[in-house]
């Protein structure tokens, strides 16, 4: 039976399958981030920004530190300007380096090994590769080669949900078997630093990491982490424009572009969004015991806690991933959920929200229960 046939409601007592039994669940989650890390004033300092109109953008923002893989120092001490292939191979050789390290975690937290995995979906926005990471990663890792894979590249920031959807998918049609999901964003590699207030807000927002989550279905026992229950998009098609990646022929290589309003944006769906994930389940937000958001930004999380009537603490781990690492992408969420299992304040029968928001533009959620 697929996560999204299951009954929402929460059920810590009854019969096994009202606890979860034999539908997905999260089994481990693992992160990696860039050996370097800077602070906000750092990468300041770094390229020479001395306009008070970009420091403020760079200092306002509630990011302390991010892990950044910056280029060398040119003649002048300042960076050398990358050209696209420099930040193609950046993305390749960080991300990759980053992706071993997150599943190598995960498959630790979850008690298995790489023979284990018979599924692998790889997410990506921040560079092009064929063959893909998935490939890439079976060949570094010496994963099974009848490992089953899939890479879903360019969707953005919520990348992550529409990827998870397809592994529980999977996952619930291979019972016992192991599925992986590996976010892996080179942010630092989809960078363009012209001085302008464009790319500014962009250079100041993201930072690089990896994120990894294996998911099974274990129809004999309760899994280790919450059961997946249900999955909704919400797309906003008259934002389409408000968040875009392409390629701009005055620099030569691909530029991130993201619409002052987008906040707003998400804010004002936000509450369309949830009200459609927990339509049929008997369910309000007051119910949702969990939030586990994706780091937008300062901005984007405070839209988010005034149209959902959320509290400082509900957010609390989307804001601590944001001050510590900066906007992860699509693995965001997942550093989110990896501090609230390590804080283990969920408790079976908890019910969760996931959310990621991102280009489309577009509100992902995920429902899930402990």
């Amino acid at each position: 039976m697929r996560a999204t046939q299951q009954s929402a409601a929460p059920a810590p007592e009854g019969p096994p399958g009202s606890r979860g039994y034999g539908a997905p669940g999260i089994a481990g989650v693992g992160t990696a981030v860039p050996r370097t890390s800077y602070t906000q004033e750092e990468v300041l300092d770094t390229f020479g920004i001395t306009d008070p109109r970009i420091r403020s953008v760079f200092l306002g923002g509630a990011i302390e530190r991010r892990g950044l893989t910056l280029p060398p120092a040119g003649p002048d001490g300042l960076p050398v300007v990358e050209s696209q292939g420099d930040l193609l191979g950046k993305h390749t050789a960080s991300g990759l380096r980053m992706g071993r390290e997150a599943v190598e975690r995960c498959l630790k937290d979850a008690g298995a090994a790489l023979g284990d995995v018979r599924y692998l979906c790889c997410v990506t926005s921040t560079g092009l590769l064929t063959p893909g990471f998935s490939a890439l990663l079976i060949k570094d890792l010496g994963v099974e080669q009848s490992c089953q894979r899939l890479d879903v590249v360019g969707m953005g920031c919520n990348a992550g949900l529409n990827a998870l959807n397809a592994v529980v998918g999977w996952a619930g049609g291979h019972p016992g078997e192991l599925a992986l999901m590996v976010c892996i964003e080179v942010c630092s590699a989809a960078y363009v630093f012209d001085g302008t207030m464009r790319s500014s807000v962009v250079n100041s927002l993201f930072g690089d990491g990896a994120a990894a989550v294996a998911v099974r279905t274990a129809p004999q026992e309760p899994p280790a982490g919450p059961v997946l229950l249900k999955f909704s998009s919400h797309i906003i098609p008259e934002a389409v424009d408000a968040m875009r990646y392409h390629w701009d022929d005055g620099h030569g290589k691909y530029s991130f572009y993201l619409d002052p309003d987008v906040p707003y944006v998400v804010g004002a769906n936000a509450e369309t969004a949830v009200a459609r994930l927990l339509r049929g389940t008997g369910l309000g937000i007051g119910d949702i015991g969990h939030w586990v958001v994706h780091s937008g930004g300062k901005k984007v999380i405070d839209a988010l806690r005034v149209n959902l009537g959320l509290s400082r603490h509900d957010v609390r781990h989307t804001t601590g991933v944001l001050r510590d690492h900066g906007n992860l992408s699509s693995g965001s969420f997942l550093f989110s959920y990896e501090r609230l299992r390590d804080e283990r304040a969920a408790v079976r029968g908890d019910i969760g929200v996931l959310m990621t928001m991102g280009p489309g533009s577009t509100i992902e959620t995920a429902l899930v229960r402990w």
